[in-house]
């Protein structure tokens, strides 16, 4: 006897089409790791993606259409890492541990050293991106702090130390997986760097 055949499952219009950003996205980010922002193009981000500057178009509108949407993408991946973690109940020092290792995860990833090369083509040009009024700069501080209060909002601390702690901690951990860049093979895991940023942070947040 034959075994049956298997209907195969049709997928729906919103998984294909959510499918295909997903490609185009990873395309963009794999482009930008390997040859580097400029030579992004559009041939390649077709070539890899493997679909039409039309489909491209349709789903992203245009070049920069593209670039903000994968600026979105990384920060959802970020955010995500850190909604992961169910900070009540959590002691600081634990806290502060988990913060600083999916916040090291997500600046070391694809992901973002992309939206680095982004980013800093987009401060060379001039105007700005906007969304709902916003500028990105604005827009990423903004997600950054919602994050930073998620884990830390009950540290007895003014505003402005809060903030200039979370601006601290980013420079850090940014600055080490840049340098993790340029080492390329002789790379190290930055782990006493990154235990004194956690000594600093609970310190600090201790008041």
């Amino acid at each position: 006897m034959t075994a049956p055949l298997r209907r195969r499952t049709r997928r729906s219009h919103a998984e294909r089409t959510a499918e295909t950003r997903a490609r185009i996205l990873a395309a963009v980010v794999e482009s930008i790791a390997e040859v580097g922002f400029q030579r992004t193009t559009a041939v390649e981000i077709t070539r890899r993606a493997g679909v039409t500057w039309g489909a491209v178009q349709h789903h992203f509108g245009d070049k920069d259409g593209i670039l903000v949407a994968v600026l979105e993408d990384s920060f959802d991946r970020f955010a995500a890492r850190l909604a992961e973690v169910e900070v009540d109940g959590l002691s600081l020092e634990r806290r502060v541990e988990r913060f600083v290792e999916r916040a090291f995860a997500h600046f070391t990833s694809r992901e973002y050293a992309s939206t680095f090369e982004i980013l800093l083509d987009h401060l060379r040009r001039e105007g700005s991106w906007k969304r709902d009024g916003a500028s990105w700069q604005t827009e990423m501080s903004r997600a950054w702090e919602r994050e930073w209060r998620r884990f830390f909002g009950d540290a007895p601390l003014p505003r402005r130390r809060q903030l200039m702690l979370q601006h601290y901690a980013i420079a850090v951990l940014s600055g080490l997986a840049t340098m993790i860049t340029l080492e390329g093979g002789a790379a190290r895991l930055r782990e006493a760097e990154l235990g004194l940023l956690r000594d600093t942070l609970v310190r600090e947040l201790r008041g």
